[in-house]
């Protein structure tokens, strides 16, 4: 019998069964197609050594009038600006006291606690303590001085931290009387709280047990930022609007909005933040509107109102007839999910619809449209920007803008929607890779409330992939040369990272990186059939230091006899760049084929892969 040719169709298709979609590809990890084969994707090394507090939600690029290049990142504890290697804290500050914080000591414990009746901090915070003398033993001027992470807040007049010393018997003083405090912008949550009150925090917690409002400081937090010229806006969701000079240098802290020379009713609370594209007006979603006289904010979100300052001034908000402020309130759906600029229009979506807004000049300034009711966002950053339009995620689908609405057919959608945890779908966290025509979209799979998987779509050849992956934020190549990506520990210690660098993860083996067919009949399936021989075809691809030879792939065959049966596997065999067959015994009805990485085996460090069309040698074997 003559050799069978194993050439299958590009893209993972789990919508139907492993043998109902016999010739194409079934499952996938760390693979993607280009051209129609299969190949390993890029691998990614750290951006900088340098560490970053926390899950990293929000980056953005941009370029100085000197040609220096910053990274803005937002976590959920902090706000950096990235220069170089360095995360330069920026974070704004909430409220500073003067002279009036004390503190407590306990023989063998470095547990602090400090006493300040108008410290309005939540657990996890950050504090910057100064001013303080020793408390006469361990616990020295120096070990107080420095800021702090608080770790419980017991009342409205105290918290607690954790010193760099611990404290024995002399240490019986209070700091003394001249000790400041300057708390940063309360910190937000790591998952998302999809309801009030009940369930809303830890058994026994603050106002556990209660109806509670969820604002920014209790909720997932996420960035909107943009830069302003040189300088930076930045807003944590449903929290304030502030502005990062960057004439001030980077060991300089954002501050309000409403604290610039001139400010006049600029928003106090804001869902998300933006600088149009062309005509420069500030742009705040979900804003805080004007009180019935017009003249103050309101201080409470109205989740359906767009307000935008006067053009080229980000001081100035108050809508006159002599510029061009103004707002609009939308009215198809609850709240504002997300908003991203398109090509001459910014595109806004709410929960249940999608608006375009356009830049139309006096007396109107902006143009605002329904483009389409019944389709939303799943989260404020499933949305991604590509050369060939707009993609984003609702809840049970995917979709283009491009000047009209598409819906996209997906070989994937049972998969990925039947397995999301769509209480956390505001972590979910689009992507583009330009350089190889790919969105996809990072999210919690069921049973998590951490980002695990993604799924990917190559817009050029309309094809689906899968994969388990953690990223927590995306940025495309652009002014830096490379896609940046964040990822975070279990102990918050979080890192970005540059992606398609090389084909490893970090230095260390990129592991688990498989693809797998569906179910292929040996023969016509009413025969056993009999496998001799694997010949592959697999083009090896090595990084400058390596080269390819001595790298190896596994070839893994799996057979079966009726759909119903699992899976067993029949062999598994190592496959170098000068493997000519693989000899074999296998024999059944149907056989999956399955190429992966050797995860123990160390050559597979600096090597990639690109798969061809595999020939297996097949003989009948009877009905028996």
């Amino acid at each position: 019998m003559p050799l069978q040719k194993l050439l299958f169709k590009p893209g993972i298709n789990k919508e139907g069964t492993s043998y109902s979609n016999e010739g194409g590809w079934f499952n996938s990890n760390l693979v993607r197609f280009r051209k129609g084969l299969p190949e390993k994707i890029g691998g990614w090394v750290k951006a900088s050594p340098n560490s970053f507090q926390s899950s990293g939600r929000a980056l953005h690029a941009w370029v100085d009038l000197a040609g220096t290049k910053y990274l803005g990142l937002g976590t959920t504890w902090k706000y950096y600006v990235k220069e170089g290697e360095i995360y330069n804290d920026v974070t704004p500050i909430r409220a500073t006291t003067t002279d009036g914080i004390t503190f407590a000591a306990t023989d063998g414990s470095a547990t602090i606690t400090a006493t300040d009746s108008s410290h309005g901090a939540v657990t996890g915070d950050f504090v910057t303590i100064s001013g303080a003398v020793s408390l006469g033993g361990n616990i020295t001027a120096a070990v107080l001085n420095q800021e702090y992470q608080i770790i419980t807040v017991p009342d409205s007049n105290t918290f607690t931290f954790t010193a760099t010393a611990t404290a024995n018997s002399s240490d019986s003083g209070n700091g003394g009387s001249g000790v400041d405090g300057a708390y940063q912008i309360n910190v937000g949550l790591d998952v998302y709280v999809p309801s009030t009150g009940w369930g809303s925090d830890y058994w026994g917690s603050g106002t556990w047990g209660s109806v509670t409002t969820l604002g920014s400081t209790n909720q997932l937090r996420l960035w909107s930022h943009d830069n302003f010229g040189e300088d930076l806006l930045m807003c944590p969701r449903g929290g304030g609007v502030f502005y990062w000079d960057e004439s001030n240098g980077t060991s300089t802290r954002a501050v309000a909005l409403s604290a610039l020379t001139g400010a006049n009713l600029t928003p106090t609370l804001a869902l998300q933040v933006m600088v149009s594209d062309v005509d420069r007006h500030v742009i705040c979603f979900g804003a805080d509107p004007l009180n019935a006289g017009g003249t103050a904010r309101t201080g409470a979100i109205d989740p359906m109102f767009i307000a935008w300052s006067d053009q080229e001034r980000v001081e100035e908000w108050e809508p006159l007839p002599t510029n061009t402020a103004g707002s609009f309130r939308l009215s198809a759906g609850s709240a504002i999910v997300g908003a991203t600029r398109a090509r001459q229009e910014t595109l806004i979506w709410t929960d249940t619809s999608l608006y375009s807004m356009t830049f139309v000049g006096q007396p109107f300034t902006f143009s605002i449209n329904l483009v389409n009711e019944g389709v939303g966002l799943v989260g404020p950053n499933a949305m991604v920007n590509t050369p060939k339009g707009v993609f984003w995620m609702d809840k049970k689908g995917f979709y283009l803008y491009s000047g009209q609405v598409q819906e996209l057919p997906c070989s994937v959608d049972a998969y990925v929607f039947d397995d999301i945890n769509q209480t956390q779908s505001y972590q979910i966290f689009g992507f583009v890779n330009k350089a190889f025509n790919e969105v996809g979209w990072f999210y919690c799979s069921s049973g998590t409330t951490v980002i695990d998987k993604y799924v990917t779509y190559n817009y050029e050849e309309n094809l689906w992939m899968i994969g388990e992956l953690s990223r927590t934020a995306w940025l495309d190549e652009g002014i830096f040369s490379e896609p940046k990506a964040t990822s975070t520990d279990v102990n918050y210690v979080g890192y970005c990272y540059n992606h398609e660098s090389g084909v490893d993860d970090d230095g260390s083996a990129m592991t688990n990186v498989f693809i797998e067919s569906s179910d292929f009949d040996l023969g016509e399936g009413d025969e056993y059939q009999f496998i001799s021989k694997v010949i592959p075809d697999i083009k090896f691809i090595g990084n400058a230091s390596t080269g390819a030879n001595g790298q190896t792939l596994d070839i893994v065959l799996k057979r079966r006899n009726f759909p119903g049966e699992e899976l067993t596997t029949a062999v598994t065999s190592s496959c170098t760049s000068v493997t000519t067959k693989v000899d074999t015994r296998i024999r059944g009805r149907q056989a999956v084929l399955r190429l992966q990485s050797n995860d123990t085996d160390t050559s597979i460090i600096g090597m990639s892969f690109r798969a061809g069309a595999t020939r297996i040698d097949i003989q009948p074997d009877g009905k028996r």
